[in-house]
């Protein structure tokens, strides 16, 4: 009987070791992810800068309009009208 109470006390040891080490590997992974989220907000936020300023580029680019307007009025030379 005392041995297996020897048995069941060294499992409640382990047992509690194991609850230690996975509290502290749970409080290691809270910083990470407060981590990497604090490194996805940042790319987040770069990402947008990035947008606007591609967009600004855009917009300062000549509209394609006048293009399209020489071909419109430039005779089309087909077999039909030859």
């Amino acid at each position: 009987m005392i041995s297996e109470f020897q048995d069941l006390s060294d499992k409640i040891e382990q047992l509690a070791a194991l609850v230690g080490s996975l509290r502290q590997e749970n409080a290691q992974l809270r910083q990470t992810n407060l981590l990497l989220n604090e490194v996805n907000t940042a790319l987040l936020e770069r990402l947008v800068e990035a947008q606007h300023r591609i967009e600004a580029v855009i917009e300062q680019l000549p509209a394609p309009a006048a293009a399209e307007e020489d071909a419109d009025t430039e005779p089309l030379h087909t077999e039909a009208s030859r």
